[in-house]
């Protein structure tokens, strides 16, 4: 497998704590039947096969507790597969990739079940030529069941000699730090932590992988960041629908858990870490451990907490059936982290996260301090925005003189569109860049156990308040169906310093969805 080169150089190879894996290889998906499973570990595992990354002679075996026969099986594993009209190359690939997958029905929590699934996988590796055969266990699965079947799979269907075993494991991992750790424990008394790769499939995006090169490779961002140039920061991630008929999980663990405390803090660590010594996943993964160290438990005071309501014809959180009657789970957050080191000292890093907004979007947005007053007042600050999702971008807001013969500060934009740029790129998916990484042996955008433990600290007093289980349970504040957000937001944010941008003025990047 090549190495991927930049357009004006190399970046070196990741070191990885583990051998690729390139030849006599099954991966096992667990939960095959689910929708995590259909709608995105099937696609990913299908265009990663289609570019030719899949080791050769790969064999994929569903596993799930459902009774399918192989048609049925193979209708779902393909069904979110994008093949466009007329594309009779990536149909044929998609005919292979069939092939190369079967099914096997068990039961998560008895071990003859899994005693079934290994003479299936040993029947497979009977034809190989070479006695090295590997596994790889993706468990697209809920919590629930993650211990016996990490247990089970260990006991049963693990290679003792001759091979690799390697198990990827899904979020959440647990609802606060305790049963975090216990779910941590659980899963060492079976698998190492070499042997296991803990997916936060943000840690695949490609404008998250970016971060590393546009801050270290870049003297011009790099010498300003910090607390002598940076204002605030906000990280946003925002989703224009509500729960629809899903409430039941969602009021289970809340917008923090399901979005703040690991999609939008695994950003925030990467976004504000030291440089790391090497490209090696434990230099990268002791650099985020060290300034999510540094992060004091949210407060209080530093979160506002919304639930939508009823409007424009669509219903509210409380009127999804699914949902328990009188519900204060919040479906909107805003919290304010603090980084106590020398380079972020008291610089407010806003998480906002919600549903059923005025749109789809994830976003940095890093606001830079004002200019000294005497020859401007009034002017429009800097900011460096870096879009995750949708249409990927990077793009600096800055000063410049209106043409003519008069002087006048316009706010103008350096504008780095993906669209526009890398027109002819296909960006990958999270997940087919996650999978692979596992592949390797990859483990730097994979998230340690003591990364884990400390990012539940950071979360759980809060959490422990919104749940009850410190004094009576907060109240969330209605904000509309399809709004910015609770009325609330805007001083909420002003109050840590952040100005919004000249009236009138539209950034560019909210139309590029229409290149």
């Amino acid at each position: 497998m090549s190495r991927q080169r930049s357009m004006s150089g190399t970046i070196p190879s990741m070191e990885t704590s583990g051998d690729q894996l390139k030849d006599n290889t099954i991966i096992i998906v667990l939960g095959a039947s689910g929708d995590l499973a259909k709608k995105k570990t099937y696609p990913a595992l299908f265009g990663l096969y289609k570019n030719g990354f899949l080791p050769r002679d790969v064999h994929i075996v569903g596993y799930a507790r459902t009774k399918m026969d192989e048609a049925e099986y193979h209708k779902r594993t393909t069904g979110y597969i994008k093949v466009p009209e007329g594309d009779s190359e990536t149909q044929a690939k998609v005919e292979e990739f069939k092939k190369l997958s079967s099914y096997v029905s068990g039961g998560y929590e008895d071990g003859p079940s899994f005693d079934n699934l290994n003479k299936y996988l040993e029947s497979i590796e009977s034809k190989y030529q070479s006695k090295e055969r590997n596994r790889v266990f993706y468990l697209a699965l809920p919590p629930s069941v993650f211990i016996p079947v990490a247990k089970n799979l260990k006991e049963h269907c693990y290679i003792a000699k001759g091979g690799i075993n390697r198990i990827i494991v899904e979020k959440p991992f647990g609802k606060d730090t305790d049963s975090c750790r216990e779910l941590l424990k659980a899963l060492k008394e079976h698998w190492t932590e070499d042997e296991t790769f803990r997916i936060d499939h943000y840690l695949g995006k490609e404008m998250v992988k970016n971060l590393l090169v546009l801050r270290f490779a870049n003297i011009a961002f790099s010498s300003g960041w910090d607390k002598n140039s940076i204002s605030n920061v906000q990280i946003t991630f925002k989703e224009p629908f509500g729960t629809e008929g899903r409430g039941g999980y969602f009021d289970e663990f809340g917008i923090i858990r399901d979005i703040l405390q690991n999609h939008l803090l695994q950003v925030l660590s990467i976004l504000t870490m030291e440089r790391p010594v090497s490209f090696a996943a434990e230099d990268i993964r002791d650099e985020k451990v060290k300034v999510l160290r540094a992060i004091p438990p949210v407060e209080r005071s530093d979160t506002l907490l919304g639930q939508y309501v009823a409007a424009n014809g669509k219903p509210g959180y409380l009127d999804d059936d699914t949902v328990p009657h009188n519900s204060v789970c919040p479906t909107y957050a805003a919290t304010t982290l603090w980084i106590h080191n020398p380079r972020w000292e008291g610089v407010p890093f806003i998480l906002k996260a919600g549903k059923a907004l005025n749109e789809a979007k994830v976003e940095i947005r890093i606001q830079y301090k004002d200019v000294t007053q005497g020859i401007f007042k009034d002017i429009s600050r800097n900011e460096l925005v870096i879009r995750i999702q949708p249409s990927e971008a990077v793009y600096l807001k800055f000063n410049t003189k209106t043409p003519g013969l008069y002087t006048r500060a316009l706010p103008a934009e350096m504008d780095l569109t993906y669209k526009r740029r890398f027109a002819d790129i296909h960006i990958p998916e999270a997940y087919e860049s996650l999978i692979l990484d596992a592949l390797k042996g990859d483990h730097s955008n994979f998230v340690r156990d003591d990364e884990l433990d400390v990012a539940w600290k950071i979360f759980t007093p809060i959490l422990h308040w919104i749940d009850g289980l410190s004094g009576p349970r907060p109240k969330p504040v209605p904000y509309p169906y399809g709004s910015r957000g609770p009325k609330e937001l805007d001083p909420f944010i002003a109050k840590y310093g952040y100005k919004r941008s000249t009236e009138g003025y539209a950034w560019p990047v909210t139309n590029v969805s229409n290149l």
